[in-house]
């Protein structure tokens, strides 16, 4: 049997290289950790805006609808922050997510008002770029065979 205890110095062990390069690429994908707290608290805005814009009785189904994709955008930012190598191919899921904000108050909603609209073009627009950002990082930080 061999002897795999290594008390010193880690430059010994065997299998530094493969250490080095695994840590590496767990690390690599870290590239918009900035990103993800907007990501999420874009997602919180969206769920509460009906509530904080006052259109809950106005717009119930607009008020629903803002409420499940500001939960969904939630989720995606917390899916970037535990496995972002794996989820930041779905940041084009929430560009598309941003584009139904944009034309949601027309489609969902009935004569929605001024407010209403400006706030969605904004949160819509706001998933648009912070969703380009994290696909523009995850295609920058893909390995090149």
């Amino acid at each position: 049997m061999a002897n795999v205890s290594h008390r010193g110095d880690m430059t010994t062990h065997p299998d530094v290289s493969e250490m080095r390069a695994r840590y590496a690429r767990m690390l690599g994908g870290r590239d918009v950790a900035l990103v993800d707290g907007p990501v999420f608290l874009l997602g919180l805005y969206c769920a509460a805006s009906p509530w904080i814009l006052h259109y809950t009785t106005s717009q119930p189904a607009l008020a629903t609808h803002n409420l499940i994709v500001g939960i969904a955008i939630g989720l995606l930012a917390l899916g970037f922050t535990t496995a972002p190598e794996r989820m930041y191919g779905l940041s084009w899921a929430m560009c598309a997510m941003g584009v139904w904000m944009i034309i949601a108050p027309w489609i969902v909603g009935s004569s929605p008002d001024t407010g209403v609209i400006i706030n969605n073009i904004v949160i819509g627009a706001l998933a648009i770029v912070l969703s380009l950002m994290c696909a523009g990082t995850a295609a920058k930080s893909v390995p090149k065979p």
